[in-house]
């Protein structure tokens, strides 16, 4: 209720001003040493996402977190020490902390989906990190350390979106919007599920590998700008059951206009936009389902591992930078190129 002081009007603003690429570095601090209930774990790799691009300039406003800050939010390390009373994961296990700490199970709440990893609570993008266990789960065997760190928050975002939430059963016919990380997900895991899939892209190259994975149709929507009315002959006039939403504004209306009566639409991601400027009687009239997904809580990690495991399914990465090239790894990111997921190796 009191006007800030000269001094600390001048911290307030410095923080302010800090948040930036610019101030992004390296540093060095003592290593952290687990409580009861508590596992240090050594971080082998980390994945980077939008959101990771978001966070450094405070985009999420003031539950982005205070500085200093340790970024990136999906990563897997090896359990080297436990705290009194542990007993979910044991020295050597490797394990992902999972990116929503407090959200085990359940409905989502305020406190349970504000507890993430890297904005406001401190990521993976450290060598040495302490989770609680409950935040954590162990990985299939089988994937490497760069494929196991995607899985935290861009595979369990698209389990969510079709699985947890979305109710995708064999016979039915997905959209999916784009080549990244969840995008490809989505298609691996509607494939598992016995679904149909159709992937919009700006690139027929990327076209033929997204068919190759097991993609059923392909649209270049850089080529063919209505792409609605492509996937509406596709469907023969019905549309289609889901359609895993990442563009937002320039891209949900024409998924309105191509999701069935009484369809899902999952909104994942606003890469195009975040206003919206569509009829909401197309919601209304044909009882279509808009879903928000928010990535998702440890038991459907659980549940979505073993899901994995049993079929092996291998995720898709497009580079791997090493640890000091952070910056370069989100300057890619950025340039929307990539094909699947952009990790980071320790």
């Amino acid at each position: 209720t009191h006007p800030l002081s000269s001094a600390a009007s001048d911290v307030y603003k410095r923080q302010q001003d800090d948040w930036s690429f610019d101030h992004l570095k390296i540093v060095e601090r003592e290593q952290p040493e687990p409580g009861p209930g508590e596992v240090l774990l050594q971080v082998k790799a980390a994945s980077i996402n939008y959101r990771d691009l978001v966070v450094p300039l405070r985009g999420y406003g003031s539950f982005t977190g205070t500085l200093p800050l340790v970024p990136i939010s999906d990563g897997v390390g090896e359990v080297v020490e436990i705290g009194a009373g542990v007993n979910r994961v044991a020295t050597g296990d490797r394990a992902c902390p999972m990116f929503m700490q407090k959200w085990i199970a359940g409905e989502p709440d305020l406190a349970r989906i504000t507890s993430t990893l890297g904005g406001p609570i401190d990521g993976v993008m450290q060598e040495y990190i302490v989770v609680n266990e409950e935040g954590l789960a162990k990985i299939p065997e089988y994937l490497t350390d760069e494929e196991a760190a995607t899985l935290p928050c861009a595979a369990l975002t698209a389990w969510s979106a079709l699985v947890t939430e979305g109710d995708v059963k064999a016979g039915d016919t997905l959209l999916v919007q784009g080549t990244g990380g969840v995008s490809l997900f989505a298609l691996q895991f509607a494939k598992l599920l016995g679904a149909k899939v159709i992937v919009i892209s700006s690139s027929d190259d990327k076209l033929k590998r997204v068919a190759a994975l097991g993609a059923d149709e392909g649209i270049n929507y850089t080529n063919v700008p209505e792409w609605g009315k492509a996937v509406k002959k596709l469907t023969r006039g019905e549309g289609v059951d889901h359609i895993v939403e990442v563009g937002g504004e320039k891209t949900l209306p024409q998924s309105l206009r191509v999701i069935r009566p009484g369809g899902t639409i999952s909104m994942i991601g606003v890469l195009s936009g975040v206003n919206m400027g569509v009829s909401l009687g197309l919601i209304v009239t044909r009882k279509v389902r808009l879903q928000g997904i928010t990535v998702g809580h440890r038991d459907s990690f659980e549940a979505m591992t073993r899901a994995i495991g049993q079929h092996q399914v291998k995720p898709v990465i497009d580079r791997v930078f090493a640890f000091e090239e952070l910056k370069e790894a989100m300057e890619y990111l950025r340039q929307g190129k990539h094909f699947g997921k952009i990790c980071i190796r320790f």
